[in-house]
Formats: C-alpha cells, sequence, structure tokens
C-alpha cells in the first residue's frame, strides 16, 4: 500500500480529499503555507537563506528558518553536548534571521530548532510548505549527509517542491540574472515542473528555456524509450518538437507575457540542461518522469543537476503522487 492509499486508510477518502487539495495549493505557492530553508551556520546555507527570503517575499509567504542537531547514539556527557549543539544551533538561526531582516526588514521570519536527523525533520516540514531550499552543502550532522542526499530524499518522499542553491562557483552565490530552464518529457509527471517553471519566470521577470531531449534508447527522464532504431531521426525531430508544443501550450495563455525559447536536442538530458543552466538562474526539473522504472530520473538527472549545477535547482514532486 502507497502512501495515499495509507493516507485515505487513515483519514477516509473526505481528509484524504482535503489534503490533496492542500497539496495542490503548496505545489502552486498559494496560501500561507511558508518557504522553508535549512540552516546549519555554513557559507552555503547563507545563499539558501538569502535565495528562500526572495522567494517567500515575492510569494508574500512567511519564510521559516529550520537549524537541525542530531546526537550520537552513545555519548558520555549527552547534556552538555545537547547545551552546546542548542545553543550553535539558535547562533545560527539568529543571525540569518537577522540578514534576512536587514535586508527585508518586512517579511515575516520564523525560526525553529529541532533535534533530530535532517531528512525524517524536513520531510515532517514539507507538509507544510510551499517549497524547501537547502544549500548545495552542509546540512551534514553526525551522518555525513550531503545536501544531494537529502535533496534526493526529498524530492522522492517530500510534498512540496525541493530547490538546492548552488552557484557559478564552488560556495559562490546563485545567478540573479538569466532564464529559467525547465526540462521536459511530454508526461504528466513534468506538467507540475512546467507549471513551477512559468510561475517562477514570470515572479522574476525573465524568459523561459523549455528543454526536451531523445535518443533511440533513452527519453528526458533517462529511461527507455520506444523508438525504433530504424526511424528517421529527422520524423522523430518532428514528432518530439510537437510533444513540447503541446505540453507547453496550455502555460503559454495562462501567461502570454513570457517568452519561451523551445530546444529539442537529440542526447541526454543532464548534457543539456547543463549547458543551459550556465546562463540561467535556476533549472526546475519533474521528480519522475514517463518511464517507469522507480528512481531513474532521480538517480540521472535530478541527482547529476543537484550536485553538477552552475546555478539553482528545483526538483518538483507531482501532486498526489
Amino acid at each position: 500500500m502507497d502512501t495515499r492509499d495509507d493516507l485515505t486508510a487513515a483519514t477516509g477518502p473526505e481528509e484524504s480529499l482535503r489534503l490533496e487539495e492542500k497539496e495542490k495549493a503548496i505545489m502552486s505557492g498559494t496560501g500561507d503555507s511558508p518557504v522553508v530553508v535549512g540552516v546549519d551556520g555554513s557559507e552555503f546555507a547563507v545563499h539558501a537563506v538569502r535565495w528562500g527570503a526572495f522567494e517567500a517575499e515575492r510569494r508574500r509567504q512567511p519564510l521559516r528558518l529550520v537549524h537541525f542537531y542530531g546526537l550520537p547514539p552513545l555519548t558520555v556527557s549527552l547534556g552538555k553536548l545537547r547545551e552546546t549543539l542548542d545553543a550553535e544551533g539558535h547562533a545560527s538561526l539568529a543571525e540569518a534571521k537577522d540578514a534576512v531582516l536587514r535586508d527585508r526588514p518586512d517579511l515575516t521570519v520564523q525560526t525553529v530548532l529541532r533535534e533530530g536527523m535532517p531528512v525524517p525533520a524536513l520531510l515532517e516540514e514539507s507538509g507544510r510548505a510551499t517549497m524547501i531550499v537547502l544549500g548545495a552543502r552542509g546540512l551534514g550532522g553526525f551522518t555525513g549527509l550531503a545536501a544531494g542526499s537529502t535533496a534526493v530524499a526529498l524530492a522522492e518522499h517530500g510534498r512540496c517542491p525541493t530547490v538546492v542553491v548552488r552557484g557559478r562557483e564552488p560556495g559562490g552565490p546563485p545567478p540573479s540574472g538569466g532564464p529559467v530552464v525547465v526540462g521536459t518529457d511530454g508526461s504528466a509527471g513534468s506538467d507540475a515542473a512546467v507549471d513551477f517553471a512559468f510561475a517562477e519566470a514570470a515572479m522574476r521577470g525573465t524568459h523561459l528555456i523549455a528543454v526536451h531531449t531523445w535518443s533511440e534508447v533513452l527519453v528526458a527522464d533517462g529511461s527507455l524509450r520506444a523508438h525504433p532504431f530504424d526511424l528517421d531521426p529527422g520524423r522523430v525531430e518532428e514528432a518530439e518538437q510537437e510533444v513540447l508544443a503541446r505540453q507547453i501550450e496550455a502555460w503559454q495563455e495562462k501567461y502570454p507575457g513570457i517568452e519561451v525559447r523551445r530546444v529539442v536536442t537529440r542526447g541526454r538530458p543532464v548534457r543539456e540542461l547543463l549547458v543551459q543552466g550556465e546562463q540561467a538562474q535556476l533549472i526546475v526539473v519533474g521528480s519522475r518522469g514517463r518511464g517507469g522504472f522507480d528512481g531513474m530520473l532521480l538517480g540521472s538527472t535530478s541527482q547529476a543537476l543537484v550536485a553538477h549545477s552552475t546555478c539553482p535547482v528545483a526538483v518538483i514532486r507531482a501532486p498526489g503522487r
């Protein structure tokens, strides 16, 4: 039984429907759900906090700064260690909050200090968040958990978009200019990514680049496809152009002022997305494509982008999954 079935069994169909509607509102950035940022005192987290504050201000939503600390299973002076970690956590949160309010004094900023490992705590936070924002590195605790692993876990199991903030240089700030890039594959799963990308482009006053890749054996999500090897590549290219045009048509009507450049290429999706991301301010991808092989998109595309992109990466989980 999957999570949705568990939810229905535990709460009944009416409550399950209500939660699904809430999830759709979270995905679209409506309501008063906060933008949640993981804070650990690192420079990477500082960039994530500033990026998240921008999102919260534009969306007119509160910013929620969360710091986690974990305790090793065996410690002689557990109480003293907890006091130290608690004090360090409060200091990191206060520093991050002060930095935000200096630039955005009218923004509502919440701070939360929690004992526990980042992944389960952030999964809980995702149930009431507009998005979860992480630095490119950090949130390690005692497990050595990297932001990439955290992002993959959140993208697979969280209930809101996950954003990993990266810069042009390692440890550098994220770019503030350039287009929004979205990877698509024509599936319903990537519709949520397209929706998020159009909204971001409109909010940032920039244009959108929609990327769709294909090959004889791969689709845009990195999984097996149906095109036979003897098919004319020119005809395949035309068909894939039509797939992309159909997918973004509805959002072009919703956002008529957004200029959209379509890119259809033959090859691997991560390579083209990384190339387009070199001049972008945000890359958006879905957490699962149309291939049907569990985890394949996260392993081959999203995870690679989280590790190697030169701009922030948003991984969007389709509502109801």
